[in-house]
């Protein structure tokens, strides 16, 4: 499935759209440049999730869990971590089997560790300001926003 979205209130409404059809231990990988719309499309999901919290890039603190009335949020950036085993150092990989929705953002370095029903998630900026949203290995049916 592929969306485009012009604006970063449209990334947000199709964040939206994503979270509510996500459920406890669904996990999504997040692919994109620095800039792309990792974290704003993530503000979306949570807003779906009821999480109230302001959420921001997890880049510095790498792992930010964020409650919700629904389910737990689980925000993992790996953008600063050598790869898979430092992944795992973490503790992170607990969360993959968590009670909670994960998002994954620069996903690429640990992809060979992830669940196959992890949801892929590739977000391209395109030259004229809008971002092309790709979702891979999505099971929940047409998303109509």
């Amino acid at each position: 499935m592929v969306f485009y979205t012009k604006s970063e209130s449209e990334t947000i409404l199709l964040g939206e759209a994503i979270g509510s059809f996500l459920q406890k231990g669904d996990i999504l990988a997040l692919q994109g440049t620095l800039g792309a719309g990792k974290t704003t499309l993530t503000k979306g999901i949570a807003k779906a999730l009821k999480i109230t919290d302001d959420v921001t890039s997890p880049t510095f603190c790498l792992i930010s869990e964020y409650e919700s009335p629904m389910t737990p949020l689980y925000h993992i950036d790996v953008y600063r971590l050598e790869g898979i085993e430092d992944f795992e150092n973490l503790g992170a990989e607990d969360l993959l089997y968590g009670d909670g929705v994960c998002i994954i953002e620069w996903s690429e370095k640990i992809m060979s560790i992830l669940p196959k029903r992890t949801i892929i998630l590739t977000i391209t900026p395109l030259s004229d300001g809008q971002r092309k949203i790709e979702l891979k290995n999505w099971n929940y049916g047409v998303i109509e926003k």
